[in-house]
């Protein structure tokens, strides 16, 4: 993954060429930064048809070549690369990465959990949240309660811990309540 104004993912997309994992792993990415100490991106430039093929492509395949995504939107493979950049230098592309299926990497449990905080302590909450383990997802809401967290874990007694330990004794979170997910479906872009 990338952070909000990281560099592309691997030099497979600068040279278009190899679509597959790479024969040595990337370098180490430095530390990332929470985003309130980050600098302000610039003003959002709007996107036009090919910036819209673009991102819907690389969401499909985030491993997809320049040479690729010129082809297919019909630009050079120079002004593909110019674009992608852009995209992440704008904020637009926050990373790369892989979509996992969390049962087969022996995370089978999910639940969706609803927690109501003190007034002002998002800030503090959401930085805890960050930290634990199989957190996927973190929002915060409006309506009966302030934030949703998607997390994966084990197995139902690894959730049954992380709620009652983890969750429960951070101090600005004053209840939570715990879906159970049967089943997901990820929705994958359309074409």
């Amino acid at each position: 993954m990338l952070g909000r104004r990281g560099h592309m993912a691997s030099e497979r997309m600068a040279d278009g060429e190899a679509t597959g994992p790479p024969d040595s792993p990337p370098a180490p990415q430095p530390a990332a930064e929470s985003e309130d100490q980050l600098p302000p991106l610039p003003p959002p430039r709007p996107l036009d048809a090919i910036d819209r093929d673009i991102l819907q492509m690389l969401q499909a395949d985030g491993r997809a070549s320049i040479r690729s995504v010129a082809e297919r939107v019909h630009v050079s493979r120079a002004n593909a690369y110019a674009r992608i950049n852009r995209l992440i230098e704008d904020g637009v592309i926050r990373g790369f990465g892989a979509r996992v299926n969390h049962e087969r990497a022996g995370q089978g449990t999910a639940a969706y959990i609803t927690l109501k905080i003190v007034q002002d302590s998002w800030r503090t909450v959401r930085a805890q949240l960050r930290d634990l383990p199989g957190a996927a997802h973190i929002a915060l809401v409006s309506g009966d309660f302030d934030v949703l967290l998607l997390v994966h874990s084990p197995d139902n007694q690894a959730l049954r811990e992380l709620v009652l330990t983890r969750l429960q004794a951070i101090p600005e979170v004053l209840s939570t309540r715990t879906l159970l997910v049967f089943e997901e479906t990820e929705l994958d872009p359309g074409p």
